[in-house]
């Protein structure tokens, strides 16, 4: 038995209270090394895992490998990985990525980074209710890996290797064996050591521009009490700064488009009109990292980010009201949609956003290409 220690903790006023989460690995009688107790930074919240679907050290070892294996696309070319590159907080730099086809697909990239927490409902327009489900469609979309279940599972069946590693985490190779893989692997990429993780730590303190941008970031702006704010919060949880998990809330319209150009999201899976043209509220873990943004990755910079929040908010039927009614100016005269956040507000807050790149995630031999690092395979 052993165990790995990772400190959390939160400033209240002037108390630092520390939080030990502790991964205890022990072997249980069917030799799966079980994840005993797994907690995390416990500011994050709470979060579930399937009950047929245990964390292992066996199943995230199998689930790595697939990740990275290209063997899992129609033409062996393509992996999970080709779209998620660790370096880029598992996001891939493109605005549209490219699987087997060759053709631009309908979204950008999503970072891979605590999917426990947030929402759960995966994929930008949430047709995925499962990590093991969100896992297995891009296998099977035509233009993403482009492979069938059945001829996957026969061609891992015929390696060596892979016969061991799945017999050792589930006992059998099957669709269902590759989706739990693939989820737990994904279920440790876990980001909590940022800048700002350590601030909330009580390590170190943010610079004076780092923390007015948190201040801004945190507020709702408010003009009867001069409060002024990036109303960032409203869809980006505090710590995970990712969406709301009750019900879609974690789903919101930010005024990319007009009605005529509004696009289905969250919509083309509930069939509710109230639901068109809302987006899953990506984390904004590593933000610095994982341009371009927005499910079309349509802005280049954080800057252009931005930018929209100040003067690029489209009106549509479903845009979200804490949008609509979030102005730091008062009794504004104007039309448009605005922030109206003063240009050094702006850089404040995107120097803020900096502290959320986890250097020590980004580079974690843990999630790193085990075919590149030589580690055994069984």
């Amino acid at each position: 038995m052993f165990k790995v220690k990772f400190l959390a903790a939160v400033s209240l006023s002037c108390t630092v209270i520390i939080v030990v989460s502790i991964f205890v690995f022990s072997t249980n009688k069917q030799g799966d090394t079980q994840l005993v107790e797994f907690t995390t930074p416990f500011v994050f919240g709470r979060f579930q895992i399937p009950k047929d679907n245990p964390l292992t050290v066996e199943s995230v070892k199998l689930g790595r490998r697939l990740f990275y294996d290209p063997i899992l696309s129609k033409n062996n070319k393509v992996a999970c990985a080709n779209c998620h590159k660790q370096s880029l907080a598992f996001t891939d730099g493109l605005a549209l990525s490219v699987g087997v086809s060759g053709k631009p697909l309908s979204f950008n990239s999503m970072s891979l980074v605590n999917l426990m927490w947030g929402p759960k409902h995966f994929f930008w327009d949430g047709r995925a209710n499962s990590l093991e489900n969100q896992a297995l469609q891009p296998i099977e979309h035509v233009d993403e890996m482009g492979s069938n279940l059945d001829d996957l599972t026969e061609e891992l069946s015929e390696i060596k290797a892979y016969q061991t590693l799945f017999e050792q985490a589930y006992g059998e190779l099957n669709a269902v064996s590759i989706a739990k893989a693939l989820a737990n692997f994904q279920r440790t990429l876990i980001s909590s050591n940022s800048p700002y993780d350590q601030f909330l730590r009580g390590e170190i303190s943010l610079s004076p521009q780092e923390e007015f941008g948190r201040k801004l970031f945190m507020a709702h702006p408010d003009t009867k009490v001069s409060l002024r704010g990036g109303n960032c919060i409203d869809c980006h949880s505090q710590f995970l700064t990712s969406g709301f998990s009750s019900f879609f809330d974690g789903f919101s319209n930010n005024g990319l488009d007009d009605d005529e150009n509004l696009a289905e999201g969250l919509f083309g899976v509930t069939k509710l009109e109230a639901h068109r043209g809302l987006f899953k509220a990506p984390t904004l873990r590593n933000i610095a990292v994982t341009a371009p943004y927005m499910h079309d990755g349509r802005f280049k910079t954080l800057e252009e980010v931005l930018a929209h929040y100040n003067s690029g908010i489209k009106r549509s039927k479903t845009l979200s009201p804490l949008i609509i009614e979030a102005d730091n100016l008062a009794d504004s005269q104007s039309q448009h949609i605005s922030l109206n956040l003063a240009p050094h507000e702006v850089v404040a807050i995107i120097s803020f956003l900096h502290t959320l790149t986890d250097e020590s995630f980004l580079t974690n031999k843990a999630f790193s290409d085990p075919f590149k690092t030589g580690e055994p395979n069984d």
